[in-house]
C-alpha cells in the first residue's frame, strides 16, 4: 500500500523577467534526480514570481539554493485556489464528437440530455438536439456547458 502525501505550493520570488531562466534551471534539476519536487509553473499575471509544488518547505528551500535569479521566497504557502483562476482548462469541445450524448449543464436547457449534430471548434460550440424536447429542434451551445455521458 503506498503512501499518500501531501503536496504544497511555495512561491518562489525571481528577479523580474527571469521567471523563464529559473523555471528551466529548476526542470534540469527536476531531470537530473536532485530535485524531490512535483512540479514547477510560471503564473503570466504573477511576474517575478515560480510557483513551486513540493513536499515540505525545507524540500522547496534546498532546491532553490544557489540558483541564479532566486530573490527568496514568499513566507507560508499558497493555497490552490490562489492560482487556480490562471492555469488554462482545457477546453471541453475537444471532447466533443458529432453523434455524441451530451448533458447540458448551463444555460437556459440546463439538465437535459442532448445529441451532438456539429461541433465548431473555432467558435467553441456545438449544435444539439434535444433529447427530452416535444420536437427535434437544432440549438447551437457553447461546449462549456455541454458534458459528455455515456450512451
Amino acid at each position: 500500500m503506498s503512501e499518500v502525501t501531501e503536496s504544497h505550493l511555495f512561491a518562489l520570488r525571481t528577479t523580474g523577467g527571469q521567471e523563464k531562466v529559473v523555471l528551466r534551471q529548476l526542470e534540469a534539476k527536476m531531470r537530473s534526480g536532485e530535485l524531490d519536487v512535483q512540479s514547477v509553473l510560471i503564473v503570466d499575471n504573477l511576474k517575478g514570481y515560480v510557483v513551486i509544488e513540493a513536499n515540505d518547505p525545507q524540500v522547496m528551500f534546498m532546491a532553490t539554493q544557489g540558483l541564479r535569479h532566486v530573490k527568496g521566497q514568499l513566507r507560508g504557502e499558497l493555497e490552490f485556489s490562489e492560482i487556480e483562476n490562471y492555469l488554462i482548462k482545457k477546453s471541453t469541445v475537444s471532447e466533443l464528437a458529432v453523434d455524441g450524448t451530451v448533458e447540458v449543464i448551463g444555460g437556459p436547457f440546463k439538465g437535459m440530455k442532448a445529441t451532438i449534430t456539429r461541433v465548431d471548434h473555432d467558435k467553441e460550440e456545438a449544435t444539439v438536439i434535444l433529447l427530452d424536447a416535444p420536437y427535434q429542434l437544432p440549438v447551437t451551445v457553447d461546449a462549456n456547458y455541454l458534458k459528455p455521458v455515456a450512451s
